[in-house]
């Protein structure tokens, strides 16, 4: 069997899509399962789409996401260079080695005439004028200066036919295909060129892509086949959907690696969560290491079906990863979260509270809000219909609380409940209705990250007495 060589090659444009993300997970899991190797190559032939830093944006999502490449431009390896800008006079060699086989030709057609061939359905497509031109005429253009782009030679007639392993078996006729420039006039390949000599230098033997290149596989394959070369085999992966009628958008803004990374998604959740956006792991489970994903990963597991991304699935995902992080490194990730908390509170047993409560570090701020919050108080949050509880009924009950507290011995989670739980015997109230109450009049908000005994503690015996009793003077005015 031809050893396993995939291939990750993101354009430097900025972030890391969701969509990218999945596309390099894939060919890693394809590669370590298959004890192959995992390349990264860098396509910036797109030079005015280049976005400065982007380059360190894919080392880095890589490097957090823990998809280690085995080659690529910062490891070396023995098919680079592994940047396209850098492979300009290969492409240019076989570019040339194209026109001289007839499969491809020099056109210098300019901007007016190529617009002037847009049909009235707005389809540009290329007529072959320059296909014709003479070897005389070719060469004292080429002396002039003229400028030129290098175009492929796509038969007018017959079938082009090709094999997904996820879509099965394509024909296209070849009349249906464009010319497309391989070589442009700044003398830099275009994707379409540069991707089919690059996969080939490089031994690729499964290209990994999103189903959108489907369209333009035939212009690959007629490209391989002038030069005689073995065909990559193709995985074209579904789309990620916004919703039902559109798709995830880099150029739009849309879900990426860094903007989660920086809410406080962690990486091993974020990465869970894109493996099954289109791949179905043949098993209830839905929660996987990296290593559980390189052991089960197949082909024949990806859908053709578009995948919609969905933040509140990938919300609880994460939240079961942050439940499972040792004690210690879930305080250190949260104490960015807690600086501008000017209560005097313990954050460690803040930490402790909140780590089962949120599916994402983010969630922090709105949890302890009312650690600080205090003064916009709503009277009417004492009235709750699930806990059946009333304004009235706090103005009985809240004395009795600052009366219990202010004589309160042991200031701990435990004692104090003990506290409660007698109260609601002596006070005749049901356990839910009294710590409803004594919550709302801590906190002052409905959403809390810890219950009525596990506040006092949190906030203090001194802020737990001045609260209550701001409270209750707020009730009797």
């Amino acid at each position: 069997m031809t050893e396993v060589r995939t291939r990750f090659a993101p354009s430097p444009t900025g972030f890391m899509h969701i969509g990218n993300l999945r596309t390099a997970l894939y060919c890693y899991l394809y590669a370590r399962h298959n004890n192959g190797k995992f390349i990264l190559r860098i396509e910036d032939t797109d030079q005015q789409r280049q976005v400065e830093n982007a380059v360190e944006v894919i080392y880095s999502t890589l490097k957090l996401a823990g998809l280690n490449h085995d080659e690529g431009p910062d490891v070396g390896g023995n098919c680079g260079p592994y940047i396209q800008s850098e492979r300009r006079e290969i492409y240019k060699k076989y570019a040339q080695e194209l026109v001289d086989k007839g499969a491809a030709y020099y056109c210098f057609c300019g901007k007016e005439r190529l617009e002037s061939l847009t049909d009235d359905s707005g389809t540009r497509k290329y007529d072959k004028h320059c296909l014709h031109l003479s070897a005389s005429e070719i060469k004292e253009k080429l002396s002039s200066g003229i400028p030129y782009v290098i175009r492929q030679n796509v038969p007018s007639g017959g079938t082009t036919t090709f094999k997904d392993h996820v879509y099965g078996e394509i024909t296209v006729e070849n009349k249906e295909l464009h010319d497309n420039v391989l070589i442009k006039s700044d003398g830099l390949p275009t994707y379409n060129f540069a991707n089919v000599v690059d996969d080939h230098l490089m031994q690729i033997s499964h290209v990994f892509r999103g189903m959108e290149y489907l369209s333009s596989t035939p212009n690959y394959n007629l490209l391989y086949n002038a030069f005689g070369w073995e065909i990559p085999q193709y995985v074209h992966l579904p789309h990620i959907m916004k919703d039902k009628s559109r798709k995830l958008s880099k150029r739009h803004g849309d879900a990426n690696f860094e903007d989660f990374y920086n809410k406080g998604y962690l990486p091993e959740a974020i990465l869970n969560y894109v493996a099954l956006l289109g791949w179905n792991p043949k098993t209830e489970q839905e929660k996987f290491s990296l290593k559980e994903l390189v052991e089960l990963f197949a082909i024949e597991g990806i859908s053709k079906s578009s995948a919609i991304f969905d933040p509140v699935k990938l919300h609880w995902l994460n939240g079961l990863y942050i439940k499972e992080i040792p004690a210690q490194e879930f305080h250190k990730q949260a104490l960015p979260y807690y600086e501008n908390i000017k209560t005097q509170v313990d954050k460690t047993l803040l930490s402790s509270l909140l780590q089962s409560r949120i599916g994402a570090f983010s969630d922090i701020p709105e949890k302890i809000a009312f650690i600080d919050n205090f003064d916009n108080f709503d009277l009417s949050y004492f009235e709750n219909k699930d806990a059946k509880t009333t304004l009235e009924m706090a103005r009985q009950v809240l004395p009795a609380v600052l009366k219990a507290l202010k004589e309160q011995q042991e200031w701990t989670n435990e004692a104090i409940f003990a506290t409660y739980n007698a109260m609601t015997e002596t006070l005749e109230l049901k356990k839910k209705q009294l710590l409803w109450i004594i919550r709302i009049a801590l906190t002052g908000a409905l959403s809390t990250p810890c219950g009525a005994s596990e506040m006092c503690v949190l906030i203090g015996r001194e802020l737990t007495l001045q609260r209550l009793q701001k409270v209750l003077e707020n009730l009797q005015n």
